[in-house]
């Protein structure tokens, strides 16, 4: 008698928006998926790059416009704007205040989950490249990689969104 050995089941995401309330919808989706034992893969591209950013200003060696977008993009998961109702940055405290008031986790404690899920974090090497970041700013654990990469991930998947 054989037994057929299964392969689980796989989740992709693209996070392309860099607003916080998206951020924790792909975390809050990765890490239920990773909970039911699937193969998740977030891959992050433009300004859903900034999710992946060290919060602390890292030394390198960029050229002007290159500091420009590293100034004008918020650092980390702690600096995202909402999509609506942002208002001047009380937006966003309004929402971590109401996410802490009903036990919810924070954008920081997701993505931890997510690591410790062993949810694959992957960092588009293009964007980074046109958006002028470098490695040493974006957070440890990640891995760097194209759309091909990525491609490769979805079409093993079955459930595959865009954020």
């Amino acid at each position: 008698m054989t037994t057929a050995l299964t392969e689980k089941e796989r989740t992709t995401i693209v996070l392309f928006s860099g607003d916080l309330d998206k951020a924790i919808a792909a975390f809050i989706i990765a890490n239920g998926a990773a909970a039911y034992d699937h193969e998740v893969t977030i891959f992050f591209t433009f300004w859903g790059l900034n999710t992946m950013r060290k919060e602390e200003v890292v030394k390198t060696d960029k050229g002007l416009l290159e500091k420009m977008f590293g100034w004008m993009m918020p650092r980390g998961p702690k600096k995202l704007g909402l999509s609506k109702m942002n208002m001047a940055g009380m937006g966003p405290q309004m929402i971590k205040h109401v996410m802490k008031k009903h036990n919810a986790l924070s954008l920081p404690q997701l993505i931890e989950l997510a690591q410790e899920q062993g949810v694959k974090l992957v960092a588009c090497t293009m964007t980074m490249d046109l958006l002028g970041l470098q490695k040493e700013e974006l957070i440890d654990g990640i891995e760097y990689a194209g759309v091909a990469a990525y491609l490769g991930d979805a079409t093993e998947a079955k459930v595959n969104l865009f954020i």
